[in-house]
């Protein structure tokens, strides 16, 4: 069984913010392959499907993005979910919009929601795929940075590192191993 995460706030007002980057890529993967957030437990909306017979449950926390680790480890415990199959989609301030960067562990980098996965799961060797959301060029100007939506000229690379997720986690459950899908698809 393999759990993906999208990193994101829940409700309308965060809605196509950069830092709900990872649940815009969630959304997408489900559009393209039929699919729907249409349940509710563990204090996240998620879908379960199968992929190459294999069962995958895509999880978007509604615990807003300091707490995600919270609904992470309730499906991963319940589920009995090894920490080499989950996969997490979250947003990097430190890329350019349209970058995508795969890594298979690593700190927080200031990112809330995965500082709170790594507190929860006890480790940093959580498998990410990071989408580049651009720097405001200021610390004191990052929380609303993250809060707001891609500009006009930003949203076609945004949407081609949104693309390119989807198809990393689709190469991915083929049935490739996540060392083969980084080294397809970081750039």
């Amino acid at each position: 069984m393999k759990l993906i995460v999208g990193l994101g706030n829940p409700g309308k007002k965060y809605e196509g913010t950069r830092h709900n980057i990872g649940f815009i890529a969630l959304d997408e993967w489900a559009a393209r392959h039929n699919e729907a957030f249409n349940k509710t437990g563990f204090k996240a909306d998620y879908f379960e499907t199968f992929v190459n017979g294999e069962k995958v449950i895509f999880l978007k926390p509604t615990t807003f993005m300091n707490n995600s680790g919270e609904a992470v480890i309730a499906v991963a415990n319940y589920c009995d979910i090894a920490l080499e199959d989950i996969v997490v989609v979250y947003d990097d301030m430190d890329m350019d919009p349209g970058r995508i960067r795969l890594r298979q562990k690593g700190s927080a980098g200031g990112h809330n929601g995965v500082k709170s996965m790594i507190a929860y799961l006890g480790t940093d060797k959580i498998r990410r795929i990071k989408l580049g959301i651009g720097h405001p060029g200021t610390s004191g100007s990052v929380v609303d940075h993250v809060l707001t939506r891609f500009s006009t000229s930003e949203k076609p690379a945004m949407q081609e590192a949104v693309a390119a997720a989807v198809e990393a986690i689709d190469f991915w459950l083929a049935g490739h191993t996540f060392e083969d899908t980084m080294t397809n698809f970081n750039n």
